[in-house]
């Protein structure tokens, strides 16, 4: 059972076409505000963190009609066992587990009813840190 001293641990993702635009907007209609973006070579937004009070959503570039574009992203503290664990148990593993850029380890599973769900080590928290 969680308390309230735990922070949270379960996150929205999703891709933009347009990720800055989406960012931009996301800010202008909703009051959400940049926390991180990280950028690949070529300038575009490859994970960023925006937050609504305690609140934070994960956005990149990307088709937003693709398959794997949206879903729920979870930190666990052994992303390894956890993997194991959904193997063993029959998950369809769509992302195999692996090693981030931004210095996470996760992997992405569907369940029966074709949702997606991404476990790793990676945990989010607002900050004032800004762009990237």
């Amino acid at each position: 059972m969680a308390t309230k001293a735990q922070s949270p641990n379960i996150f929205p993702f999703m891709r933009f076409r347009d990720a800055d635009a989406g960012m931009e907007w996301l800010s202008r209609a909703f009051g959400f505000e940049q926390q991180v973006a990280y950028r690949n070579d070529d300038n575009a937004i490859q994970h960023a963190q925006m937050s609504l009070g305690p609140g934070i959503v994960m956005l990149g570039q990307g088709d937003p009609e693709d398959p794997l574009s949206q879903g729920v992203y979870i930190a666990v503290d052994d992303v390894d066992a956890h993997y194991e664990r959904a193997k063993a148990a029959g998950a369809e593993i769509v992302r195999e587990i692996e090693d981030t850029d931004y210095d996470s380890r996760e992997y992405t599973a569907r369940d029966p009813e074709g949702h997606l769900w991404s476990f790793g080590t990676y945990h989010p928290k607002v900050t004032n840190r800004g762009k990237r």
